[in-house]
């Protein structure tokens, strides 16, 4: 049986080229998909508290899709 995994996509408010993208790439995706827009970030997260609050969205994300995890169906 195909695993289809919960995704995150985190990226910068000011990155609009790498915003569109992701949001392109999140509309094609068949499984259960979160943007996270950084404001005043830029795609490579360099601006002060930028790595910061993707860490903490990232950690929330991995909190609550790795604490549920577990066999998928039919294994």
């Amino acid at each position: 049986m195909r695993r289809v995994s919960a995704t995150l996509l985190i990226v910068g408010g000011n990155g609009r080229e790498v915003l569109e993208l992701n949001r392109q790439a999140q509309a094609a995706m068949r499984a259960r998909t979160e943007l996270a827009v950084v404001s005043g970030a830029t795609h490579l997260f360099e601006e002060p508290g930028a790595v910061e609050r993707v860490a903490g969205l990232a950690g929330a994300w991995f909190g609550t899709y790795l604490a549920n995890t577990g066999p998928a169906e039919g294994e």
